[in-house]
């Protein structure tokens, strides 16, 4: 039986949580167009009769001296030193950059086994693809190079070969049929935040963060009862948020309660979404240590 935990990494929008999502079939770390939508560490895990992976999504990396960005750095490093394995994710689409060299060394400087993926094969150029196996070769001399699709579903089943070859023996961590280890607040608040983004400009994703206030089950009655805080930074945002006539933050209720449902198959369920501004929050210390927690 091989087991092995797995670091995702790479840039901002170059498909890492698309890719893990493709690869245990739900819906673990959510998607954007808008890049650094990861801000945690978000586990999925991948089980069949070869063993176990469990894949830690990382924020992409991003050099930037804000702090909200270090905090996204250091969740990053941190992973790297607790993984068996890396799969260093590449988004062809993008010229390699400084970002990419700071990358490679962190990857390199961890001492485990790197696997090597040029990301969104399906729509690059025979040049890209060439510039990208070339820049993964030079960086990882002793390590496979793959194309894949993480959208499209291609070249994710030889991903999962390679990581398996290379993974140690051991003992399952999780039961077969787990594929996040993720609690329940922080799985809703993640959907919030989804549909909170998938609803707004492209600025405003960045000065938003949710907060479970409360979250109450009546097992008797079948009834989960949720209580959110979509937080932005400055009080004259709030209307963005919330829309004209309030249309905005109904469609991102209506959204969020479709999906949360499925985390409460055969529930009734209460949501509540307030909006509330937290001035300076991407800077604030006690507010940045609740987002960033492990």
């Amino acid at each position: 039986m091989k087991v092995a935990t797995v670091s995702v990494i790479g840039r901002p929008s170059a498909g890492k949580s698309t890719l893990v999502n493709t690869i245990t079939g739900m819906k673990v770390s959510i998607t954007s167009p808008t890049p650094q939508t990861t801000r945690n560490k978000i586990r999925g895990i991948y089980t069949d009769s070869r063993g176990q992976l469990i894949f830690t999504d990382t924020p992409g990396f991003h050099i930037s001296e804000k702090e909200i960005n270090r905090r996204m750095q250091d969740v990053t490093v941190s992973s790297l030193k607790d993984s068996d394995m890396i799969l260093y994710l590449l988004d062809g689409k993008r010229t390699p950059g400084k970002e990419e060299e700071t990358i490679s060394r962190l990857v390199a400087a961890a001492e485990v086994p790197v696997v090597a993926v040029l990301n969104k094969s399906d729509i690059l150029s025979d040049e890209e693809k060439k510039t990208g196996i070339d820049f993964l070769s030079s960086c990882f001399p002793s390590s496979p190079v793959l194309l894949a699709s993480g959208k499209n579903d291609e070249g994710v089943d030889e991903i999962l070969i390679e990581l398996f070859r290379i993974a140690p023996e051991g003992e399952m961590l999780y039961d077969e049929s787990t594929y996040t280890d993720q609690d329940l607040e922080f799985r809703v608040s993640e959907i919030i935040r989804e549909k909170t983004i998938e609803n707004l400009s492209d600025e405003m994703p960045h000065v938003i963060f949710v907060e479970i206030e409360d979250m109450e089950y009546d097992e008797k009655e079948a009834h989960v009862w949720i209580r959110a805080a979509i937080n932005t930074e400055r009080e004259g945002q709030k209307g963005i948020i919330v829309g004209r006539g309030g249309e905005n933050i109904k469609r991102i209720r209506k959204e969020s309660f479709k999906e949360i449902r499925r985390i409460f198959p055969g529930s009734r369920l209460t949501l509540d979404l307030r909006v509330k501004s937290q001035p300076g929050w991407r800077k604030n210390g006690r507010t940045l240590d609740r987002i960033f927690r492990d």
